[in-house]
């Protein structure tokens, strides 16, 4: 009996690697297969379309974002800063504003803040539906030259982390 029992011990420790391996693998192939950004045009300010083809092969920020969010007209002033320091390495910006938010208050606050980069308009809600049906403003999320999202930061993204991610990403 003792002999069955003993040939027996190794069963519960493989079967524990085995899991514990899976589960690296499972995270690792999670950590490296990015999903495709959705293939979504958007409408500017202007009227103009901001379409994915006019944003390949650059790394893109796209933050959902409202004037009525206090953290994301806090957290502008930086957004601004990060897409002037990165915009001549091929960084391109898109704020999404909510379907919530009054066309009117978007193109006023552009405007007064002169942002420097493309705003957008989502009117019916499609956009944010398609990334993935964004609430919470602000969302950024950061897509890599093969149209990959990389990250997706909820809330103001620790800006010192994004701009190391940001550099890397550049760096192709």
């Amino acid at each position: 009996m003792s002999t069955n029992t003993s040939s027996k011990a190794w069963i519960k420790p493989a079967i524990a690697a085995a899991v514990i391996a899976g589960i690296g693998f499972a995270a690792y192939a999670s950590l490296n297969n990015h999903t495709p950004a959705p293939d979504v045009t958007f409408v500017g300010i202007k009227g103009e379309r901001i379409t994915p083809a006019s944003l390949r092969g650059k790394v893109v920020m796209v933050n959902f974002w409202a004037t009525s969010c206090t953290t994301c007209v806090g957290e502008m002033p930086e957004m601004v800063d990060t897409y002037n320091k990165y915009k001549s390495k091929g960084l391109e910006f898109v704020a999404v504003a909510m379907k919530y938010d009054a066309p009117n208050y978007v193109v006023n606050f552009t405007e007064t803040r002169q942002l420097p980069f493309k705003v957008a308009l989502d009117v019916t809600g499609e956009a944010a539906k398609a990334y993935g049906d964004v609430n919470m403003t602000p969302t950024t999320f950061v897509i890599d030259q093969q149209g990959r999202i990389i990250k997706r930061y909820v809330g103001k993204p620790e800006f010192a982390e994004l701009h190391k991610l940001l550099e890397k990403t550049l760096q192709g």
